[in-house]
């Protein structure tokens, strides 16, 4: 699942940015998924269970945290357009 994510995150992220609108976006979901990563992180730590998959956890994370500014990003861009 870790793995499966992992590859599909920069595709989401490049989409992201070459679309420049936040159209199609939930930032609940994107949210939840962070929040997500950051619970598996804490219950590897907890556990004291710290393998190799832990390194994909913090790709994960930070593909996730681009696509979270690439929201905001976007929203920015989609009000500017708006306004002009």
């Amino acid at each position: 699942m870790v793995l499966c994510f992992g590859a599909s995150w920069p595709f989401s992220v490049v989409k992201s940015y070459r679309s420049g609108t936040a159209k199609g976006k939930s930032l609940l979901f994107i949210s939840l998924i962070w929040i997500g990563y950051v619970f598996g992180m804490a219950g590897k730590i907890i556990t004291h269970n710290i393998t190799y998959v832990f390194v994909f956890y913090i790709v994960n994370l930070i593909m996730v945290s681009c696509d979270i500014a690439l929201y905001f990003r976007n929203r920015r861009l989609d009000k500017e357009r708006t306004q002009a």
